[in-house]
């Protein structure tokens, strides 16, 4: 059974034609939307990473009050040592401790080798394939 098409019955092209501007204005609109969802993640990652920054520096100039701390226990009000042994003091502990940690640095950068298996490997077919 066949119905006579009325003048208001889209056509063919059109429909086709409605179904691509839709498909472009759905993609469209999932940008946006990632790109709205991508500046939300780069704010918090950039306070988040300015907030690591902020605890760093804090985490020095605690470093640095406990160094003065120290040196003022050392010295005791003047009871202790004199105050600029003390100091100097907490000084070769920091050189001592650098160097402890640049040695031991050293010897795990003197361990770095380079992958010999995978070289070998490598050189291994290379030479096959030009014997082929």
């Amino acid at each position: 059974m066949s119905y006579p098409v009325k003048d208001s019955d889209p056509t063919i092209g059109r429909l086709v034609t409605d179904a691509s501007r839709d498909i472009s204005t759905l993609i469209s609109q999932e940008i946006q939307l990632a790109k709205s969802e991508l500046q939300v993640s780069i704010k918090n990652g950039g306070t988040g990473l300015g907030l690591f920054a902020a605890a760093g520096f804090f985490g020095v100039m605690s470093l640095i009050m406990l160094s003065i701390a120290i040196a003022f226990l050392i010295n005791w009000n003047g009871h202790g040592l004199a105050l600029h042994w003390a100091f100097l003091i907490v000084f070769g502990f920091y050189l001592l401790l650098a160097g402890i940690l640049a040695l031991v640095g050293l010897r795990k950068v003197k361990r770095v080798k380079a992958p010999e298996r995978a070289i070998h490997q490598a050189q291994e077919t290379a030479a096959a394939l030009k014997r082929s």
